[in-house]
């Protein structure tokens, strides 16, 4: 191409024009996004600033917890919710990171709690069933310390007495767990009122230590004198009671669980503090009998047999438990060179009378004074004796009671416990009577009076044997001579009716006789008044009318 060509080209280009510079307006497209902007920036300044604290759980297993979907509920309110589960450094357990709500903070004190709710059953009920379709969550109970934290160890086991529960806690000890558990309840009039929280064994580990809570109002019934025992199941007792049989209802058969009444002489004691220690009796009749108080121990020497009796059976004076028998023994009599059986037993005065407390203290401020009373006692025949308590069980109990005529004894106050003097017991009584009456009958002549009724037989025999000779000889001699003197007779009295008889002709003559008679006497009659009035007639003869 020739350089005119190219310049002709250069010159059919169109030229280009300058344009002023217009100015930068606003289109109303744009106002949708940049609201939006806007919008999106305060919603996310607004969750920053209503954003919660992050905290972390420590748990033993993950079961049940989803990132993102197991939340944080405190009465049935969601206040979090679980944004991460991982290992903690030593993979002994679970760390769970969760977020939770504006205004939680206050929760978090030092002994705020957590635990992860799923369904349980435990002290006989069931709990968090309705996990089983929403699945499990996270339970919070928010402590009242001042101190706040972020870093918290969860419970394994949900806890029974959250801050919202009113009522008290009480400690109770006892020799042995039984069969109480965690859950099971606390009954008082066999009403539940309250729950076992927890036990553990004892640091020296002759014990345990239960804890147990007491719902308001019911905790008002705990007094310093409240008597405490595991009514755990059926309590059988077989003693010298007989066969006793208590429980408190059908739940405390199938799960067990404790009892506590306040005996009706110490209704006016103050109430229990929180925590107070309190004994965890065996049963029922073991907490409510009385406080042993001051013991008196003694010693009883029984011939009889021991069996039936047993260590803790009662010492009773007339039904009125006031002792129990701490050990049994055997010993060798020297002088007698027999056995005999020491009873040692344990008397509590405070279960008497109240007078009879101000007396005995009396006596012991005398000098000498519990002595005399002790030995006018025994003066008025006071002795021990076993007996029967139940003929089903043939249990033995010691008995207290006064015998008159037992013979005298003197206590021997030197003797360490002293010695109560003991009469037989009423088998044994028994038994020695029946000894005496076969002694008796031994003594009988047996053999000769046997000899005497066989002569008297013989006698006897003989005698019967005239008897009949007798008896024959009538019938053949006297009998028919009888016999025709009973004809005689009856024939005569025969002739006797014919004679009476109102139609025999010497019965019609006799009554004209008497006819005529009474007759004759009436005329008899009539001259005698006629005389008496005209006795000139016997001189005169009868005037002429």
């Amino acid at each position: 191409m020739t350089e005119a060509s190219q310049e002709s080209d250069i010159e059919d280009l169109p030229e280009a024009a300058a344009v002023p510079k217009r100015q930068v307006s606003l289109q109303l497209v744009w106002i949708i996004p940049i609201v939006a902007a806007l919008i999106g920036g305060w919603l996310a300044v607004k969750a920053i600033r209503e954003r919660g604290p992050t905290i972390t759980i420590s748990f033993k297993t993950a079961e049940g917890i989803d990132t993102g979907k197991t939340t944080i509920q405190y009465k049935d309110v969601d206040v979090g919710e679980v944004t991460s589960v991982a290992l903690s450094d030593d993979q002994s357990r679970v760390i769970v990171t969760a977020g939770l709500v504006h205004g939680i903070d206050k929760f978090l004190s030092k002994d705020t709690r957590f635990w992860v709710v799923r369904p349980r059953i435990a002290g006989g009920q069931a709990s968090a069933l309705g996990t089983l379709l929403s699945g499990s969550y996270i339970g919070i109970d928010p402590g009242d310390s001042d101190k706040l934290r972020h870093h918290f160890v969860g419970l394994e086991i949900p806890p029974l007495i959250t801050t919202d529960r009113r009522g008290r806690v009480f400690t109770l000890h006892a020799e042995d767990l039984g069969s109480l558990d965690i859950g099971q309840p606390v009954y008082f009039r066999h009403f539940q009122v309250g729950d076992v929280t927890g036990y553990k064994l004892d640091e020296d580990g002759k014990g345990a230590t239960v804890r147990i809570f007491v719902d308001a109002p019911y905790d008002r019934e705990v007094r310093t004198e409240t008597r405490f025992w595991n009514a755990s199941g059926i309590n059988l007792t077989l003693d010298a009671g007989g066969i006793q049989l208590r429980t408190q209802s059908l739940v405390s058969i199938l799960i067990g669980g404790v009892a506590f009444e306040t005996p009706p002489d110490s209704q006016g004691t103050p109430r229990a503090a929180m925590h107070t220690a309190f004994t965890l009796f065996e049963d029922q009749a073991q907490a409510m009998q009385r406080r042993a108080g001051e013991v008196k121990k003694f010693v009883l020497y029984f011939t009889d047999s021991l069996h039936g009796l047993s260590v803790g059976a009662p010492v009773e004076f007339n039904g009125i438990e006031l002792g129990e028998v701490t050990s049994l023994q055997a010993e060798w009599d020297k002088d007698a060179q027999t056995f005999r059986f020491p009873v040692y037993i344990a008397y509590y005065p405070n279960r008497l009378g109240a007078q009879y407390r101000e007396a005995s203290k009396r006596a012991r401020a005398i000098e000498g004074g519990r002595e005399k009373v002790l030995n006018a006692l025994i003066e008025h025949g006071l002795r021990a004796q076993l007996k029967s308590g139940s003929l089903v069980t043939g249990q033995l109990y010691v008995a207290l009671d006064f015998f008159p005529d037992a013979p005298k004894v003197k206590i021997n106050w030197s003797n360490h416990p002293i010695e109560l003097p003991t009469v037989p017991g009423g088998l044994k009584q028994l038994q020695a009577a029946l000894g005496k009456i076969t002694n008796n009958l031994a003594k009988i002549p047996l053999g000769k009076i046997g000899a005497h009724s066989q002569r008297a037989l013989k006698t006897l025999d003989l005698t019967l044997k005239d008897l009949g000779e007798v008896v024959q000889e009538l019938n053949a001699g006297v009998m028919p001579a009888t016999r025709k003197a009973f004809v005689e007779v009856r024939r005569t009295i025969a002739n006797v009716d014919r004679t009476l008889a109102s139609d025999n002709p010497l019965q019609v003559g006799v009554r004209d006789t008497l006819y005529q008679i009474m007759r004759a006497a009436q005329s008899v009659r009539n001259l005698t008044d006629y005389l008496q009035q005209h006795p000139e007639a016997l001189i005169r003869g009868k005037a002429e009318e």
